[in-house]
């Protein structure tokens, strides 16, 4: 048994339901202690009871789903769903009055702000975690050690498509072994972010690629082709390492391998970034969803660490509590 299926396991046990249908993050089974007590829950003295609906980035979901499960430890009753439609559809689905939560993997697009006002829902921008954006090849791959961001940008951008068909064809150091990408599909952050920093325009790609919401695909994609190549976060490479191989990337500051540690520092440039959840103002004046939010950030470095997510520094969790405290004020 994984320990992404070990999680899944206790979450059921637990009474939580979880619903991923992508990526999964590994997690053990022991809860964060002590400083989870939630406000709602002294105050009620009693089990709350309800649901908190999540939906969003597959890359988030892990994160989110591990806190889910901790939570229940406090509050067994209170039933939190994580969905995984992508960054893009799950602030469609935010917007739209339909979740509590979004996760995102990029900031929210001032079109989806539009939507979010339109119908009068007001959120606020939690930075929760860090990722480390990784680009992976197969195994037997022995010569994609380190990939410049040209080089990078030969495979992916539009120009290639139909055209950059080998490994040859990116670098005359390379092999002629045919190049298979694999990737997140357009209502995916990831997706966003990649493009954004690697061709320099956000949602810009070539389209003769495989993509999918689901990153397992990606995972069998690149393990099953010698030439495969694909990028996901850094939780899921964790969790599949021994099948796949992580990419270390130079920016023109030499190779750096995703990590931790360069994540936190910004060596690992340009693929380092923030990851997010939006909670709605006026969800988070229902206790449930009052009490599930308090916990997640008066544990967020214990459940990311847990979840093998990249935790926020002294300063970041810092901001996080000054923001949640602002929404807290706005909920009222």
């Amino acid at each position: 048994m994984t320990s992404g299926q070990r999680r899944l396991s206790a979450v059921a046990t637990a009474a939580v339901v979880v619903a991923l249908s992508a990526a999964c993050g590994g997690t053990n089974t022991t809860p964060p202690a002590g400083e989870g007590t939630t406000a709602a829950t002294q105050a009620a003295g009693a089990e709350l009871t309800g649901q908190v609906k999540i939906d969003g980035s597959s890359t988030v979901a892990p994160l989110t789903s591990a806190a889910a499960e901790f939570f229940a430890e406090e509050q067994p009753k209170i039933n939190v769903t994580v969905g995984t439609s992508g960054t893009g559809g799950g602030f469609e689905k935010f917007c739209n009055g339909e979740t509590d939560v979004a996760d995102a993997s990029r900031p929210i697009k001032d079109e989806e702000k539009a939507a979010c006002d339109a119908k009068g829902i007001k959120h606020s921008q939690l930075s929760v975690a860090t990722d480390a954006l990784t680009v992976v090849v197969n195994k037997e791959n022995t010569w994609a050690t380190c990939l410049t961001t040209d080089q990078l940008r030969k495979m992916w951008e539009p120009a290639a498509e139909g055209k950059v068909t080998t490994w040859k064809q990116v670098d005359a150091k390379f092999p002629d072994e045919p190049l298979k990408l694999f990737g997140p599909g357009t209502d995916s952050g990831t997706f966003d972010y990649f493009t954004d920093e690697i061709n320099g325009e956000e949602g810009a790609s070539r389209k003769d690629y495989s993509p999918s919401e689901d990153d397992n695909i990606t995972v069998q994609g690149v393990t099953g082709s010698k030439g495969g190549l694909g990028y996901f976060g850094f939780t899921y490479f964790e969790e599949n390492a021994d099948k796949l191989k992580a990419v270390e990337i130079d920016s023109g500051e030499g190779c750096v391998a995703p990590s931790v540690e360069t994540a936190q520092n910004g060596t690992y440039a340009p693929l380092s970034r923030a990851l997010f959840v939006y909670p709605s103002a006026t969800a988070a004046k229902r206790p449930e969803v009052a009490a599930f939010l308090d916990f997640f950030v008066a544990n967020i470095n214990k459940i990311a660490t847990d979840a093998q997510f990249v935790p926020l520094n002294a300063e970041q969790e810092a901001k996080l509590k000054t923001d949640f405290a602002a929404l807290k004020t706005q909920a009222g």
